[in-house]
């Protein structure tokens, strides 16, 4: 019997303590406050209601207020032209289950029943399906997070107590007063029906509501419905980079600096950043076949490439996700290769090199510029390796939100780049028709690009996209 109790504590904490308590106190998967500068989302829950509904629907359009309704399904399903009326006032309407039961105490099944249908009731009164949730009591249990399909859940940040008419309206505007700013979340009810509720006690809050619309008016600020606050806070944040990953990214830079010196690595060209860094080191890898016969065999000298990361960093700044950001790395390499062609072949340390090398994510359509792909071999070296260049990624790109974001990694996977010294040849030629062009001979830029472009056989291009 003791274990049983156990045994149900642990079961019971999994499902349904842990779960509210993560998502209430850290936010986790959950939508609860603002990022915004003069904007406030008022919502309400329980309704809709017959008395209370139209008059606050009534109040909001004097002060051009839009507001969020999590509606009850049954509450819906008997005033289907109350939901009608929310929609066509350009207000928005959420889930609050089909009854006023807390998530706790139902099934993973029963609750996504209860979403399903108030979610029909709101699609057959308005033509529109609802985006977001708020579970009643805002409690929510482990299989929420992920059985609630395209639904956002929306919490709050302020709660008053507004459901209890012995309140009274002069305490509730007091306390609603004091939450009078940007970002916040305010949860109020407009209906009196429900378990633990007084049925008189929304003629209160619109009392005090009228004075909180009133006063923040005075301040400038605008009441949003939930969609715009989400939307607002996460442009926000995209333009936000957090003092971390700030700090991160200068302390990462600085390491680069000092390896640079240590290792000596040379930049290419004249440019600040530069694309390019490399050094002449011997390969230390396993025996690698190229497609031109050679053999790199462990000892051969080669030139070890490192993309700039400051380079990367402005890329990453204005790239959407990590893969956007090796597209314009790529640009980078094929702009920089024939001015890399050039320098090698006046430096002596590379006079004896086999073939270019390098580590990196970024390899996709590399091979049209005359490298060759091949994975890591599996080992220490290529998990710190890997480890190393996610990480790199991870604080240099901005987040990734997309859900195919598994696949991106997958394609991100570091690989190891090679090519033969001999193909370097033919970016040399580029460079020195680049550089016979602005001495004013442009008529020989085609036929010394196309000649070059056929050397190296990559494909007629060397474009990546």
């Amino acid at each position: 019997m003791e274990n049983l109790v156990v045994w149900t504590l642990y079961f019971f904490s999994f499902y349904a303590f842990l779960p509210a308590f993560i998502s209430r106190t850290f936010g986790f998967r959950v939508f609860k406050k603002g990022l915004v500068k003069k904007e406030i989302a008022l919502t309400f829950d329980d309704g809709p209601d017959a008395v209370y509904t139209p008059k606050l629907l009534e109040l909001l359009a004097r002060y051009d207020a839009k507001a969020t309704f999590f509606i009850v399904g049954a509450h819906g399903e008997a005033h289907p032209e109350l939901l009608r009326k929310i929609h066509e006032e350009g207000h928005t309407l959420g889930i609050h289950n089909y009854v006023h039961r807390t998530n706790w105490f139902m099934r993973p099944r029963s609750v996504k029943r209860q979403i399903e249908r108030t979610c029909e009731i709101i699609r057959e009164a308005t033509g529109s399906r609802s985006n977001y949730y708020r579970p009643p009591w805002g409690i929510i249990n482990v299989f929420d997070f992920a059985g609630i399909g395209h639904l956002q859940i929306v919490l709050w940040s302020s709660m008053f107590g507004d459901w209890n008419k012995r309140l009274g309206a002069e305490r509730l505007k007091r306390k609603m007063l004091k939450k009078l700013r940007p970002g916040e979340v305010l949860l109020l009810h407009d209906c009196g029906q429900t378990p633990g509720a007084h049925h008189e006690a929304p003629a209160n809050m619109l009392v005090a509501l009228e004075a909180y619309l009133q006063e923040g008016r005075k301040q400038g600020y605008r009441f949003v419905a939930i969609e715009e606050m989400i939307k607002l806070t996460e442009r926000a944040k995209e333009r936000q980079q957090s003092w971390w990953k700030k700090s991160l990214i200068t302390l990462w830079l600085q390491y680069e600096r000092v390896f640079h010196l240590l290792f000596q690595l040379k930049q290419v060209g004249e440019d600040s950043p530069p694309a390019f860094h490399y050094r002449t080191i011997a390969y230390s890898g396993q025996p690698i076949e190229l497609a031109d016969g050679q053999r790199l065999n462990k000892g051969d000298r080669v030139v070890e490439l490192h993309f700039d990361n400051r380079k990367l960093s402005g890329i990453a700044a204005e790239a959407a996700t990590p893969l956007a950001a090796g597209i314009r790395m790529l640009r980078e390499v094929e702009a920089a290769l024939p001015m890399l062609a050039s320098q090698l072949a006046r430096d002596p340390a590379a006079g004896e090199a086999k073939a270019l090398y390098g580590i990196t994510m970024i390899h996709q359509g590399a091979d049209r510029f005359g490298f060759e792909v091949f994975p890591l071999p599996n080992g220490l070296f290529a998990r710190t390796t890997r480890i190393y260049l996610r990480l790199l990624m991870r604080v240099l790109t901005k987040k990734q939100r997309n859900k195919k974001s598994k696949q991106r990694r997958k394609a991100l996977d570091p690989c190891l780049l090679l090519m033969p010294m001999s193909k370097m040849q033919a970016y040399q030629n580029m460079q020195a028709a680049l550089l016979r062009v602005s001495s004013g001979q442009e008529a020989n830029l085609h036929k010394t690009q196309t000649a070059a472009v056929e050397s190296v056989s990559v494909d007629g291009s060397t474009s990546v996209i």
